[in-house]
C-alpha cells in the first residue's frame, strides 16, 4: 500500500514499488544525516571544526630580490584559501591553521643554449619555504619547499615580461600549496 499526491488530493494506492523506494530514501537519508562530514570544495577536505586560518608574510629571502614577490605570493595564498574553503583569515598565530616560510629563490636562468653560446631561452624560477601546521590533526603538518618556474624566449625583454611571468609561477605555487595542505597529495 502507498500514498500517491495528485492535483493536491492524496490517493492512496497497493503499488508495493513506492513502500520500498520510500524505505530506500528513508534509510539513505538516515545514514547520510548520521555521517560526520568535512567540508569540501575542488576536492579539498577543511575539518568540520575549523573556523580560522593565519597567513604570515612570506618574506623575499632570495639573492635576487623582487620587490613586488613578497605582497604578491602572500596575498596570492590569502586569495587562494579564502575562495576555496570557508575559513576566515586572522591575524593570530593560535588560528587552525598556520602558514608560515620564506621566498627562497628568484632567479634567472638560460636553458636552450644556441650557437655562440646565446640563450633561446630563459627561465624564471621561484622557490618558496613553506611550514603548515593543521591544530587538528599533526600528521598533516609538513615544512617544504616548493618551486616552480617558467620559460620565455631570450629576445622578449625581460622587464616588460617578468609580472605576467611571476603571477603564474605564484598561481602554480600556491595551488601546490593549497594542494599539500588542504587534498594531502
Amino acid at each position: 500500500m502507498g500514498f500517491r499526491v495528485t492535483s493536491f488530493k492524496l490517493q492512496v494506492t497497493n503499488d508495493a514499488s513506492h513502500v520500498t523506494r520510500f524505505a530506500i530514501y528513508g534509510i539513505a537519508l538516515a545514514l547520510f544525516v548520521g555521517c560526520v562530514f568535512r567540508f569540501s570544495l575542488t576536492g579539498g577536505t577543511v575539518d568540520p571544526n575549523a573556523k580560522t586560518v593565519f597567513v604570515a608574510t612570506f618574506p623575499n629571502n632570495a639573492s635576487l630580490v623582487n620587490p613586488n614577490l613578497s605582497r604578491e605570493f602572500t596575498a596570492g595564498l590569502k586569495d587562494r584559501i579564502q575562495s576555496q574553503t570557508p575559513l576566515t583569515i586572522i591575524d593570530l598565530k593560535n588560528a587552525d591553521y598556520v602558514f608560515e616560510g620564506a621566498i627562497t629563490n628568484y632567479s634567472v636562468t638560460p636553458i636552450a643554449l644556441q650557437g655562440n653560446d646565446l640563450a633561446a631561452m630563459n627561465r624564471l624560477s621561484i622557490s618558496v619555504r613553506v611550514s603548515f601546521k593543521n591544530s587538528f590533526d599533526e600528521n598533516l603538518n609538513f615544512d617544504q619547499t616548493f618551486s616552480r618556474y617558467s620559460d620565455y624566449a631570450s629576445e622578449l625583454n625581460f622587464t616588460a615580461i617578468e609580472a605576467g611571468l611571476m603571477q603564474e609561477i605564484v598561481d602554480f605555487l600556491t595551488e601546490d600549496i593549497f594542494n599539500k595542505a588542504f587534498v594531502n597529495w
